[in-house]
Parts: structure tokens; sequence; C-alpha cells
């Protein structure tokens, strides 16, 4: 089973013009859906639609509308509860896959409910092979709260005599520059190439100044930077560059998929995709490489898709990827 914790969940509404987006215009929406989201609830999303036993931890009131359309999706969740909605966020997709995201903060989180969902996490972890901490955290919640988490989780496992579950870590700014810095053991983390270079920039790298369309067109750096997070307290780093396909880094390999040609619809929650396809491989015993494919699969799947909706895996294509090995450029820093 796999764990997926969405600190600030959203109810996601995607609008899909059949025109470019004009500023201070009336225009006509050609489509629109509503789902629940959340990195961590979209994860959950992608390994049901695939048959993999996942449930999804987040903070919500009983009878919320998200948690509802998560029951009746089918996804097993389990909340805490914290007294207030679950914020909506908007999507707006254009005809050649724009997107423009309107993002809520989301309602701030008392220290009781923040008490309750590491306690929460802590004992469903017990049954878990992965727990993936995914997102920005809401207002109230210090920046070291995933650190605190898999603290917790780590402790319960030592306290309990057994092994702990994979983590993986799909975040950005101060909660992962946190995270990275705390000395709690992570397995993976799956930064996008902006989110690389900020976090590699918080923890002392000199990336400043470098732009991040150039940053992801030049492999050779993406592959650097992921090697100077590296440390025996972080095994791999998958980076998710769009169109581009993705890099997966660790201390044993560097592999490289290129992405195939689709025609983008939405990429609304397609990193979340390429994060559940690739531990859905894991989770299946297959080996790096397989399971590298296996995420550009997912995401590029996603990316066809409009709104949020996440491929089963009929739509996806692994065979297809073509992953190759790329030499080491510098040893891991720390």
């Amino acid at each position: 089973m796999i764990l997926t914790v969405t600190v600030n969940p959203s109810f996601d509404r995607t609008i899909d013009l059949a025109e470019p987006l004009q500023h201070g215009q009336v225009q006509r929406v050609s489509h629109s859906t509503q789902e629940p989201g959340g990195k961590g609830v979209n994860v959950s999303r992608a390994l049901q639609a695939a048959g993999c036993a996942t449930l999804a931890i987040l903070p919500g009131d009983a009878g919320d509308p998200m948690v509802e359309a998560l029951g009746a999706a089918g996804i097993p969740v389990e909340c805490v509860p914290v007294g207030a909605s679950i914020r909506a966020n908007t999507t707006i997709t254009e005809p050649d896959g724009t997107t423009t995201k309107l993002n809520e903060p989301g309602a701030p989180i008392s220290p009781d409910a923040l008490d309750g969902i590491v306690d929460l996490v802590a004992r469903r972890s017990a049954a878990a092979s992965w727990v993936v901490l995914a997102g920005s955290l809401p207002p109230g919640a210090p920046a070291d709260f995933y650190a605190r988490i898999v603290a917790a989780i780590r402790q319960r496992a030592a306290r309990d005599g057994v092994s702990a579950p994979s983590i993986a870590v799909d975040s950005s700014g101060d909660p992962l520059s946190a995270l990275l810095s705390s000395g709690e053991t992570v397995d993976l983390i799956k930064p996008n190439g902006e989110e690389l270079l900020a976090v590699a920039g918080a923890l002392g790298e000199p990336v400043a100044g470098i732009p991040v369309d150039d940053f992801e067109a030049d492999e050779a750096q993406v592959v650097a930077v992921a090697q100077s997070l590296l440390s025996p307290t972080l095994g791999r780093v998958l980076v998710t560059l769009g169109s581009r396909g993705a890099l997966l880094v660790s201390e044993q390999h560097v592999l490289a998929a290129r992405a195939p040609v689709i025609v983008a619809r939405s990429t609304v929650g397609a990193g979340d995709c390429s994060l559940a396809g690739y531990l859905l491989a894991t989770e299946r015993g297959a080996a790096a490489a397989e399971a590298l494919a296996q995420a550009v699969a997912h995401g590029a799947a996603a990316a066809s898709l409009p709104g949020s909706t996440v491929p089963t895996p009929d739509l996806t294509h692994p065979g297809d990827i073509v992953v190759s090995h790329r030499p080491r450029v510098v040893a891991g820093r720390r």
C-alpha cells in the first residue's frame, strides 16, 4: 500500500477555453471539470486508477465536498478534522495546452490538527511500502513540518522493531529545503526544473541567476545540480522536465528518458502522475530504468488528457520510452 499525505489539499476546477485567454474579456468555456486535488491526492487517484492499493491522508471535515468526492471516486481517505472548508483552486487551460493556475492559500491549521496529522500518518505508515509527502503547507504549518512527519514515521518503526517505509517527497520552497537540511532520511524527491534550482540555491549551490528554460535545456547542468543534493540522507532525485522528459539521479546511476510527442491538453497533475507511475513500477519490482520509463509514460498520458484526469495503465506506453544511461557530472557534495 502507498500512503499519500496532502497537508494542503484542494478541490480543483479546470476550465477549458476554445480560444486563447483574452485578459479583460468575456469568453466562452468549452468544457469544465471538478476533481479532488492536491499533489498527494492526485498521486492516490493515479495509483487507484492503476489498481494499486493506496490511502490518502489529509486535513478535512466529514461532509466536506472534496472528502465526499474522494469517497464517491473510490479513493480510500482518512481525514483529521480542521473546522474549515478545503480550499478551491482554478486552472484555465488554453487550446495549445498553456495553463494558468489560481491557487488559494488554504485555511490555517491549528497546532492540535497538525499533531493529529503527524500521529495519523505515523500509525498508518506501518502498513505502507511508500509514504508520499506532497504539496505546499497551509498557513499555520511550520516549514519543518515534513521533517517532523518523517521523524515520527521512523521513530514509530524503530519502536515497533520493523522497517520504515520508503519516503518520497514532492514539494518545493522552504518545506523542501527544511526537510533536506534536517538530517532526516528521504528516499526520493521529485522536483521539476524550477523547483530543483530553487532548493539547490537555498542549500548553498551557486545557481543564482540561471534562467529556468536554459537550465532545463542543459541536461548535464540538471544532472550536476541534482547530484549536488545527494547525501547519506537523500538517495534519489527524480527531475521531471515536461516535454523534455525526466532524469533519475542517484549515487548508482544517472538515467535520462525522453518524453513522447503528444498533443498536450492540460499539464495539471502531470508531474503528480509521473511520480505515481514511478512508484507504481517500483511497487511491482521494476528496475530503475523501467520505473523511469513508467514515470515519463504516466506524465505524458496525463498531459494528453483534459483537466486533472489521471490515466489508466492502458493509456500509458512505457515500452515506447527510450531510457539512456548518462555519465556522472560531479560527485555529490554532501
